[in-house]
């Protein structure tokens, strides 16, 4: 039996939420989209992205090729538009299949953690400061204050699709995770 809550917060700075999430344990599915804030439409980016994914996993779909749709959807639908801007989120999904396995699949700085007596982060940011810590040209400490600590590097709707990266991991969760 997995438990699990959920909310959302407009935070400090903005009016208007673009975030959108999803938690749904019959299908094994939790996720979270992070409507890009600089771009106009980012909670129609994120509710794309979960709504395909939630369609797309509910058909037996694995997770990375869910966003790849999900990123071709978003784009399809920016184009429909007559701003100039592109709309984009990130994003952050868990499935759990079978009785104890998992994926997990992420694009921008939307993370993923697993519990096991203690947090460890599962998902690697798509970020500029994420790249500057892995060339090491700033440490993990001074990324935290950085200038540029919320650019990211991978979104959905917004990264060319032959360049996009998505991250993933897999695994088998045990009691207590």
């Amino acid at each position: 039996m997995i438990e699990f809550g959920h909310s959302t917060h407009v935070g400090l700075r903005r009016e208007h939420n673009e975030d959108t999430y999803y938690a749904d344990a019959n299908l094994g599915l939790w996720l979270v989209a992070d409507g890009m804030g600089g771009h106009e439409h980012g909670e129609v980016a994120s509710a794309l992205a979960r709504d395909t994914l939630v369609r797309e996993v509910g058909k037996g779909m694995a997770l990375i090729p869910a966003i790849q749709l999900a990123d071709e959807e978003i784009i399809r639908h920016s184009t429909k538009r007559s701003e100039a801007l592109p709309m984009g989120t990130t994003i952050a999904a868990l499935r759990i299949t079978g009785e104890r396995d998992f994926e997990v699949a992420w694009v921008g700085d939307s993370r993923v953690y697993l519990w096991n007596n203690g947090l460890k982060q599962l998902s690697q940011d798509h970020s500029y400061v994420q790249e500057l810590i892995d060339q090491g040209a700033i440490t993990s400490e001074q990324a935290r204050s950085h200038p540029h600590r919320n650019v990211v590097t991978q979104a959905l709707g917004v990264t060319d699709p032959q360049s996009m990266r998505i991250g993933s991991a897999k695994g088998t969760l045990a009691p207590g995770m």
